[in-house]
């Protein structure tokens, strides 16, 4: 064992775009606190944040069905779109404020305008997209979609998607120009690099291992370097954002916050088309309407990428199962995240699920040429050896005890866990994660800093000046703020789009 001990005020968990995040609002906030960062891969978003492991949408609700749910009466409830909505344009804030104080060179490097577009066929789920358009096109967050049912025009949208189509039912599509493409790994590096450059330590290849509270109500950390002595490391505040390795430190931490909850992983593979002829017909990220037992995260959505300046065009997810909670995790990782506290919400989760189980299995088991027949939904001409399969990340689930849904609910979103006394924080879930980053993280630092935040609102505003208001209810507010983003990250301004 090694004798090296170190203290520091802050340690973070995992080199993703969470951790990013945090460590740079503390460093804008408080530049002399100390931080620390372990992360046990060998360079920083190498899992969920990876470009290659995630969609690279800019989750802004603009497309995306799974946020506008159908009521009974047959209207479309869009408070979650417009909550995911206003945390995005937090995150376009600060990346702007990064961009504006030269902490971010080349913005082009990392985020692209790109149009957003929900794709829908058959009669009922036309109606649906129409009462969809209509509910938000009349908020001004959603301002500027068009909806069209018009064979010409979505061929003029969306001509790899139109040609090669037979019109034996309806088809129609919504689409907004003031979309996003984001490389949420090329981010991620930014910004550790940013925080380097800060003294701020991080420790690649090195993995924790455990961590307890101290008898003054610090955290010890027992950390195994590459060479595989182990250290020890006290700090105030940890936060663990280790994706899907969260659940297991979360647990260590023996935090009453942290019982009753378990995780359930799901995977994900992409088709990518290596035809750049086929690439170049398609500049859009479209997304379809998930299949009957299909989990949210399995959207079918056909999209236009931009991974180290260079177009791609992906297709998926298609999900999979692996008990690893990580891409480079361990086998182990399901059965050893079921303790006797959390058990029984697993055992429910389990009984509850079983249509998700059989959805997950049958799409283990499709072949290539059935991916394809999937894929053919979206691109009727599609040749399959146009087409290859890329392993996306590993999502972890929540599973927990609801009020709405019971003993062993499966959550699909972000969630964090908090200690009661603010000292440590986990991160769990998925989608819409790194695009609302921000957002989280101010919510994170709200809790675990409350002493703090009167004395930092002043600076927080300076980055995010949208802070504590809300968008849709200043119109004006969010006209300067949609100007002043797309001016600092080099998107299209209003007039463009409206000209276009």
């Amino acid at each position: 064992m090694s004798n090296r001990e170190t203290k520091t005020d802050v340690i973070l968990i995992g080199a993703g775009v969470m951790s990013a995040t945090l460590g740079t609002l503390l460093k804008e906030l408080v530049p002399d606190w100390n931080i620390t960062v372990f992360e046990k891969l060998g360079k920083a978003g190498e899992e969920s944040s990876n470009e290659w492991n995630n969609a690279g949408t800019g989750h802004a609700a603009l497309c995306e069905l799974n946020y506008t749910v159908e009521k009974p009466d047959g209207s479309v409830d869009i408070s979650k779109a417009i909550q995911i909505n206003e945390q995005f344009q937090v995150s376009m804030q600060f990346w702007s404020y990064l961009v504006n104080s030269k902490l971010i060179k080349d913005p082009k490097d990392f985020i692209r305008s790109l149009p957003h577009m929900s794709l829908v066929q058959g009669e009922e789920n036309v109606t649906f997209l129409k009462k969809r358009f209509k509910a938000l096109s009349d908020n001004p967050l959603f301002e500027g979609m068009e909806f069209s049912e018009n064979p010409a025009k979505l061929m003029e949208w969306i001509p790899l998607v139109m040609q090669d189509r037979s019109w034996n039912e309806p088809i129609a599509a919504t689409k907004i120009d003031s979309g996003t493409d984001v490389n949420f790994g090329a981010l991620t590096r930014m910004l550790f690099e940013h925080l380097e450059s800060k003294n701020v330590e991080i420790n690649y290849n090195h993995s924790v291992k455990d961590l307890k509270r101290t008898n003054d109500g610090q955290w010890e950390l027992k950390v195994q370097n590459g060479n595989g002595t182990v250290e020890r490391h006290t700090a105030k505040f940890v936060f663990v954002g280790g994706g899907g390795g969260s659940l297991h430190l979360l647990q260590k931490s023996g935090i009453p916050e942290g019982k009753h909850i378990g995780g359930f992983p799901v995977s994900g593979i992409f088709m990518v088309c290596n035809n750049p002829d086929v690439v170049e017909l398609h500049n859009a990220k479209v997304y379809g309407k998930a299949k009957v037992g299909a989990p949210p995260m399995s959207v079918p959505h056909l999209d236009t990428r931009y991974i180290d300046n260079k177009k791609s065009l992906l297709f998926g997810p298609f999900a999979g199962f692996s008990p690893k909670f990580l891409k480079t995790g361990s086998m182990l990782d399901l059965v050893t995240s079921v303790k006797s506290h959390n058990l029984l919400t697993m055992l429910s989760a389990g009984a509850k699920e079983m249509a998700l189980t059989k959805y997950l299995i049958q799409q283990v088991l499709l072949s290539k040429e059935q991916r394809m027949e999937e894929l053919r939904e979206f691109i009727p001409g599609a040749n399959s050896e146009d087409w290859d399969l890329v392993v996306a990340g590993q999502r972890v689930q929540v599973i927990k005890d609801t009020e709405a849904g019971g003993k062993g609910t499966l959550q699909f979103g972000t969630e964090v866990i908090t200690a009661a006394d603010g000292s440590i924080a986990a991160l769990l879930g998925a989608s819409p994660g790194a695009s609302t980053a921000v957002q989280v993280m101010l919510e994170v630092m709200k809790k675990c800093f409350p002493q703090h935040v009167d004395e930092w609102e002043p600076k927080i505003r300076e980055m995010i000046p949208s802070y504590g208001a809300s968008l849709m209810e200043n119109p004006e507010l969010l006209r300067d703020i949609h100007a002043s983003t797309a001016k600092a990250l080099a998107l299209k301004t209003e007039k463009e789009l409206a000209y276009h």
